[in-house]
C-alpha cells in the first residue's frame, strides 16, 4: 500500500474557479439585460418623436370646399430632423388613395394598438425605417373620410446610440466581472484560511506533542478536526503500549537468556566428556546470538520509536564516548583489545543523547567483536566546518570489498563475519539514528592498515 497522498486538485482553485464562472455568468446577463433594455429606451424614444410627427399632421387636415387640405408643418419633420442626421419619409392617404408624400413609403404590417397608432420597422429605398401610422376621420358632406399618415424615419442615429449602449454595457460587464473576480479570488482564500491555519497548528507541533487540537474553526470544519482529535488520542494509546512493551520486553527477554547462559556456563566446567562439553558451547554460542539477535532487535524498536518523539537536548559527544567505553571496556579486556580515545571537550551538538548513545555503543560493539585478540580500537572525534565527525576504527579484516553501503540495510551482513555473533542490525540502528539527527553514517577501510572505519557524522549546535 502507497503511503504518498495522492493529490486530486486544490480546493481554493476549484472555488476560484466556480465563482469566476459565477461571475463571467452574471456579467453576460448583466450586458444582455441592459443592452435589451437600452433598445426598448431608444426605440421607444423614436416610436414617441414619430407619434407627435404623426399626430401633427393628421391635425392639419382640414376639408376646404369639399376637397382634403394638408398643411404639413414645419415643426411635424424639423423635430425629427433634430434629433439626429436620419432621413425622413412621410405619407397620406386619403380612403387608400394616395394624397402627398412618398407613394411607395410601405403600409404597416401590424394592428394598431389602443390609441390608433401602429409603429412597425420596414424596408424603404435600401435601408431600415421605423414608421409610425396613425388614422383620423374628416366629414365632407354627409361621407366621412378616412385619413392616413404615415411618417418613417431611417434608423442611422438609433443604431449609432445603441452601438455606444452597447460598449458602455460591455464596459460595464467587463469592471463588473474584474470586480467580482477579485472578491471570488478574496472570497476562496478567506474561505481556505481556516484550513491553512489548522494545517500550520498540526505542523507546528513537535513529535512528543499529542495534544488534542483545540482551534477555532468553521461549522464545516468540525468533524475533520473531532476526527483527528481521536487519531491523536489512538496515537497516543498506541504509542504508550509500544513503550511499555519495549520495555517489559527487554527485561522478559535478556533475563532468562542471561539465565540460561550462566547455568549451561556452569555445566560446561563440570563437564568431563568431550562431546558433552562441545554440545553445551554449541549452547552457549546459540545463546549468545539469541541474546544479541533479541536485544538489537528491540534496540532497533526504541530508536525506531524515539526517532518520531526525538529529543533535542544540548549535550557533549566526548560524554557519550566515555561513558560508552566505559560500559565496554569489559568486553574488550576478555579479547585484551585496548580502546584509545582522542575526544576534545570542547564541542557540542544537538540530540537524543540516549538514542547516540546507542549509535556509539552498537559501533564500538562492532569493532571489540571483529577485532583480534591483543589489538587496538582508535576512537577519534573532530570538528570539520559545520559537524562533528566520531570515528571509529578497528584492526579486525575490515569491510567486503563492494558492500558500501548495503551494510547498512536491515540484518545485512559482510561475508566475512561468519563464526561471529551477530544480527546485521548494529550499522542500520547507528545509521538510523545519524539521519534522524541530520546526519549521515560513513563507512571505509582503516587508512592506517587492516580493519574498517566507521564513522558517525553529526551536525555542531
Amino acid at each position: 500500500m502507497s503511503d504518498k497522498v495522492v493529490i486530486t486538485g486544490s480546493i481554493r482553485r476549484r472555488l476560484t474557479l466556480r465563482l469566476l464562472l459565477s461571475s463571467a455568468l452574471l456579467a453576460g446577463l448583466l450586458f444582455v439585460i441592459v443592452l435589451n433594455f437600452a433598445e426598448k429606451v431608444a426605440q421607444v424614444s423614436q416610436d414617441n418623436i414619430l407619434d407627435a410627427s404623426v399626430t401633427s399632421i393628421l391635425e392639419s387636415a382640414t376639408v376646404l370646399e369639399g376637397e382634403i387640405g394638408i398643411d404639413i408643418p414645419y415643426a411635424a419633420l424639423s423635430m425629427l430632423g433634430n434629433v439626429s442626421d436620419d432621413r425622413v419619409f412621410y405619407k397620406v392617404t386619403v380612403d387608400g388613395a394616395h394624397l402627398t408624400g412618398y407613394e411607395d413609403l410601405p403600409k404597416s404590417g401590424l394592428q394598431a394598438n389602443e390609441r390608433g397608432r401602429s409603429f412597425d420597422t420596414v424596408e424603404f429605398l435600401g435601408v431600415s425605417v421605423r414608421m409610425a401610422t396613425a388614422s383620423r376621420l374628416l366629414a365632407r358632406g354627409q361621407r366621412p373620410l378616412h385619413v392616413t399618415v404615415s411618417v418613417a424615419q431611417t434608423r442611422g442615429g438609433a443604431q449609432q446610440t445603441l452601438q455606444e449602449i452597447w460598449r458602455n454595457a460591455a464596459y460595464l460587464g467587463i469592471g463588473f466581472f474584474a470586480v467580482a473576480g477579485a472578491l471570488a479570488v478574496a472570497v476562496a482564500q478567506s474561505a481556505i484560511d481556516p484550513l491553512e491555519r489548522l494545517a500550520a497548528s498540526v505542523s507546528r507541533r513537535g513529535p512528543q506533542d499529542l495534544r488534542p487540537v483545540v482551534a477555532e474553526v468553521p461549522r464545516e470544519m468540525a468533524p475533520l478536526v473531532e476526527a483527528l482529535n481521536r487519531l491523536i488520542g489512538r496515537l497516543q494509546i498506541t504509542l504508550t503500549r509500544s513503550e511499555d512493551f519495549m520495555a517489559e520486553a527487554a527485561h522478559r527477554v535478556r533475563t532468562p537468556l542471561a539465565t540460561v547462559r550462566a547455568q549451561a556456563e556452569v555445566a560446561l566446567n563440570r563437564m568431563d566428556k568431550p562431546e558433552n562439553r562441545t554440545s553445551l558451547n554449541d549452547m552457549i554460542h546459540a545463546l549468545d546470538e539469541s541474546s544479541r539477535a533479541a536485544g538489537q532487535l528491540l534496540d532497533h524498536a526504541m530508536v525506531t520509536f524515539r526517532t518520531d518523539q526525538l529529543e533535542h537536548v544540548p549535550l557533549r559527544p566526548s560524554d557519550l564516548i566515555a561513558e560508552t567505553v566505559r560500559r565496554l571496556q569489559p568486553v574488550a579486556g576478555l579479547k585484551d583489545i585496548a580502546i584509545t580515545v582522542v575526544a576534545p571537550t570542547d564541542l557540542q551538538v544537538i540530540g537524543d543523547p540516549i538514542l547516540l548513545q546507542n549509535a556509539l555503543g552498537n559501533l564500538l560493539d562492532n569493532a571489540v567483536k571483529y577485532s583480534p585478540a591483543e589489538s587496538d580500537i582508535a576512537v577519534d572525534m573532530w570538528a570539520e566546518e559545520d559537524t562533528c565527525h566520531i570515528r571509529v576504527c578497528d584492526q579486525g579484516a575490515g569491510f567486503p570489498k563492494g558492500a558500501g553501503k548495503r551494510l547498512t540495510r536491515r540484518f545485512a551482513r559482510g561475508s566475512n563475519s561468519q563464526g561471529t555473533v551477530g544480527s546485521g542490525l548494529g550499522l542500520t540502528i547507528a545509521d538510523e539514528v545519524a539521519q534522524a539527527h541530520g546526519g549521515r553514517l560513513e563507512l571505509e577501510q582503516n587508512p592506517e592498515g587492516v580493519g574498517a572505519c566507521v564513522s558517525l557524522v553529526l551536525p555542531l549546535s
